[in-house]
Parts: C-alpha cells; structure tokens; sequence
C-alpha cells in the first residue's frame, strides 16, 4: 500500500513588498538629505592647525578678496547681513554661521561681518579654514 500524501506547495518568496520597501527607504534618505550650498569663488583660505569640521547646516557667508560680501550666492551689502541672518536664522534649525573669506581679507572686514553675524542673533560664528599639515 502506497501512502499517498498530497504534495507540499513549493515555498516562494514573494520580491513584491521587499522592492516597494527599498524605494520608500530610498526616497526617504533622498529627501532628508541636506546638501552644503559652496560658491564658486576662488578663495584662498587662510590656514590653521587647530580646526575642526564645521556642521553641514550652518549658514555661509563668503569674502572674496575684493571684501566683497555674499549670501546665499548674492552679492550683499554690509548693512544688509544683520537683517538677512536675522531671517534666515528665524527659520532655520541651525544658529550657527560659517564666515568663509580668503587669506587676503583684512582683519577689520572679517571682525566687521562677524559682529554682523554675531548681532543677527547667532550662537555661533566660526571662520573656515584650510587645516594645516603636520
């Protein structure tokens, strides 16, 4: 006598749900990323043995070495800093402010526009640097 067991179904994993998965995590990450808005100024950093990495949400504002001051890619005038960090820093998660200059820049501007940044309300204002080697 045969015993005459029905056969089992053969196990399958269904890919379906494990796709759709992996496209909302990569969605996720696309949309929280944040991204450091660099301008194309040719800038010369000024060199410093002791710095550190600054946070990847703080805002920036650059010194060409003409003294020129942007934001946010924009020329801006120096009366005009306060009242657009003010703004910024209003809506922004972030109080810190990244001053990036060139080594040229004289020491009387770069004191001028952190007092600017300082006044806006910032709890932090730092100078970008090129760490030095060795």
């Amino acid at each position: 006598m045969r015993n005459h067991e029905p056969a089992e179904p053969e196990a399958a994993i269904d890919m379906a749900p494990l796709i759709d998965i992996v496209f909302i995590l990569l969605i996720f990450f696309m949309v929280t990323t944040t991204f450091v808005k660099d301008m194309k100024l040719d800038l010369e950093r000024p060199k410093a043995s002791s710095s550190v990495a600054a946070s990847s949400k703080a805002i920036r504002l650059f010194i060409d070495r003409n003294g020129d001051t942007y934001m946010d890619g924009e020329p801006v005038r120096m009366w005009l800093i306060q009242s657009k960090l003010r703004d910024l820093l209003s809506t922004s998660s972030s109080k810190v402010i990244l001053v990036v200059t060139d080594e040229g820049v004289p020491a009387g501007k770069l004191v001028e526009v952190i007092d600017q940044a300082r006044l806006s309300g910032a709890e932090s204002v730092g100078v970008a640097t090129k760490k030095e080697a060795g």
